[in-house]
């Protein structure tokens, strides 16, 4: 709630004439309880979450001959009913999430020290702190979802994610409740130890759901944000995580892709990985064999697999995929292949 009766005695303690942004701003929350203004950001990412995917949806529905040469996984098609129930399931956390909001809410006035009233943050001021937010979430994020690809974590936890090899939009958020919580701190870590504007931060997590709703698309456009951002995974590195499921030991980072290649888990072309990881199971015959009962070739040929082929290999089955796919169409109609697997 911003502590002036008027427009004037806002101006008269800025020592300025209000922005535009800023008379908008005091129009809207000047008797507007702060509780209910940290609240807003439930409803603005339940609307983004809610209306973003439905385009793709529909249009693969509807009409996939417009999308489908876009699709990374062209003969995967998730019935609506799947995509329906994904949404439902995701969705009934967001009511919840306002409750703890609103209990949470001394608790966050004093950890993330969040600005409601005047001045609104400047432009620069705002892109700095967003830079430092996407940083920092995407080195945490990085290390909580490689820990969620261990054994315990994706079989207590990360497996509900997992459910869609080829995912959705919908299914950035389908997740078991734990993962939902944990994804929640890096987020958080940002405006914590940067604290903002409640505008910003609404920005912020407004920014970080779309991209994560692209990110699980299914879909790689011509104007893709991957090809204009430096170091942005974007859809067709993310879809390859998921194509792998419970194998996938790759293309861990959620927003940049520079985690993934300084703790080399990029799953790009790289002989000498394979050299060294051939040359590791060599010397330690006893220890390695006798876990994984498993041959020498054998073991080299899975380290060929996924260490030098995997996302490139990856990369160019799909392309042939869906060059098989458009000539099908184009001859047929198309074919509907349903998901079912789960890892």
């Amino acid at each position: 709630m911003i502590p002036y009766a008027t427009p004037a005695e806002a101006e008269a303690a800025l020592g300025r004439a209000m922005t535009w942004a800023e008379a908008a701003w005091y129009q809207y929350s000047a008797a507007m309880p702060d509780s209910w203004l940290h609240c807003h950001t439930t409803f603005i990412l339940f609307v983004i979450y809610t209306i973003t995917p439905l385009p793709l949806v529909v249009l693969e529905q509807f009409a996939p001959s417009v999308v489908l040469p876009y699709k990374l996984q062209p003969r995967v098609r998730l019935p609506l009913a799947a995509s329906l129930r994904c949404y439902m399931e995701a969705a009934c956390f967001f009511p919840l999430a306002v409750g703890f909001q609103l209990v949470s809410y001394p608790a966050a006035v004093k950890i993330l020290r969040t600005r409601m009233g005047l001045p609104l943050p400047s432009v620069r001021e705002t892109i700095a702190q967003l830079v430092v937010y996407s940083l920092m979430e995407d080195y945490l994020s990085y290390w909580i979802h490689r820990l969620l690809h261990t054994q315990w974590g994706y079989e207590k936890i990360h497996r509900v994610h997992h459910e869609f090899t080829a995912p959705t939009g919908f299914a950035m958020s389908y997740s078991h409740w734990a993962e939902n919580l944990f994804l929640s701190i890096p987020a958080l870590a940002g405006p914590v130890i940067v604290p903002c504007h409640i505008t910003t931060q609404w920005l912020w997590f407004s920014i970080r759901l779309i991209e994560g709703i692209n990110t699980h698309s299914g879909y790689h456009f011509p104007f893709s944000p991957s090809k204009l951002i430096p170091f942005y995974g974007g859809a067709e590195y993310h879809d390859y995580h998921h194509y792998a499921g419970g194998r996938s030991q790759s293309n861990f980072a959620p927003l940049f892709t520079y985690c993934d290649y300084i703790y080399r888990t990029d799953k790009k072309s790289r002989p000498s990985d394979v050299l060294s990881w051939f040359i590791f199971v060599f010397f330690f015959q006893n220890i390695y064999v006798t876990l994984s009962r498993r041959s020498y070739y054998n073991i080299f040929l899975e380290v060929a697999q996924n260490k030098y082929l995997g996302y490139r290999y990856h990369k160019l089955k799909q392309a042939k995929l869906k060059s098989v796919e458009e000539n099908n169409v184009e001859k047929k109609g198309g074919s509907t292949v349903f998901n079912t697997r789960k890892d």
